[in-house]
């Protein structure tokens, strides 16, 4: 009896446990082929960043080329969605790219400077605003009667691009199914513990605050700099380091750079969420940030801020 009793109440504890999970708020996922499947199959394109010539993988490209690849993302979407994740749709987003007439190619001074460069995977990130992307990548062995796939999931923070979990495996050889099929059954035993790992990351961010970088620049003809003691009672590096503390979870941030015209913030910690009318909202690096543009101006500097996809924003002082 005792032991039955033991029982009852490991099944409710399980059963208690697998209901506050699918209760909890949970990330909004996006399903992107790996860089490497990319690179293996040509699909890439060239990347002009300020100068520098990167190549970087082609979504679109993959998709228009690879018939299996858009099968393969709606198949993986599904498994995501049956277990109450939003997971977004890689070729709708790229069509909401290509269709937004206001997307801005680069960013300038109104008088002259520097150019802050997006890529199109950072231009992707922040039209989807999915906290986590997926990256999928897959081999087929093939023998001639049977095929079986290998795949690896990986998962990247869509603010700061580290990897937060990994799941890899081989699925069973079959000789008829094709390769979606194929790849959803390779993924299924695999996929509840890497989206346990995933929503525990998620849950780490509201208590400890989500990472972000942030820069700060000084326009060549602005007539002070960032160790200028003319907007308080210390050097105006040290007052935006003040103020960071004092508006970060926890006070947590690490200043990378310090110097007269620049500096570099990264591990910076902000809310997951912030309150608007009565609304509780995400809030991202760029909406964080606008707070410190208005510090800024609140002093009398004129600024501008700019934005690299979802998790790096840079302040340029000095004028718009």
């Amino acid at each position: 009896m005792k032991n039955q009793t033991n029982k009852l109440l490991l099944i409710v504890s399980l059963l208690f446990v697998s209901v506050s999970f699918s209760q909890a708020k949970k990330p909004t996922l996006m399903v992107v082929p790996a860089d490497n499947w990319c690179y293996n199959n040509n699909y890439s394109e060239s990347y002009d960043n300020q100068g520098v010539v990167k190549d970087i993988p082609s979504y679109r490209i993959a998709l228009q080329r690879d018939t299996d690849l858009d099968l393969v993302i709606t198949q993986i979407n599904g498994m995501l969605s049956q277990r109450d994740f939003d997971a977004k749709n890689l070729k709708s987003q790229l069509d909401k790219i290509e269709s937004a007439a206001a997307e801005e190619a680069m960013r300038s001074s109104k008088y002259g400077g520097a150019e802050v460069a997006e890529s199109p995977i950072d231009a992707l990130k922040k039209v989807a605003k999915a906290d986590i992307i997926l990256k999928l990548g897959w081999t087929v062995n093939d023998d001639g009667m049977e095929k079986a796939v290998t795949f690896i999931l990986k998962a990247i923070d869509s603010y700061t691009g580290k990897q937060i979990a990994q799941a890899s495996g081989t699925g069973a050889p079959d000789f008829s199914s094709p390769l979606p099929v194929l790849l959803e059954e390779a993924v299924a035993s695999h996929i509840d513990a890497f989206l346990a790992e995933l929503q525990t990351a998620f849950e780490r961010w509201f208590e400890k605050g989500r990472e972000c970088a942030v820069g700060i620049r000084v326009w060549d003809d602005w007539e002070y700099d960032l160790e200028s003691e003319d907007f308080g009672d210390d050097e105006l590096g040290f007052l935006i380091e003040e103020w960071m503390e004092d508006n970060t979870v926890g006070g947590a941030f690490t200043t990378m750079d310090a110097e007269a015209t620049m500096m570099n913030f990264e591990q910076v910690r902000i809310p997951m969420t912030y309150e608007k009318k009565g609304r509780v909202r995400g809030l991202d690096a760029r909406t964080w940030a606008k707070n410190l543009s208005k510090y800024l101006s609140g002093m009398g500097i004129e600024n501008k801020l700019t934005t690299v996809g979802l998790g790096e924003v840079k302040l340029y002082l000095g004028s718009k």
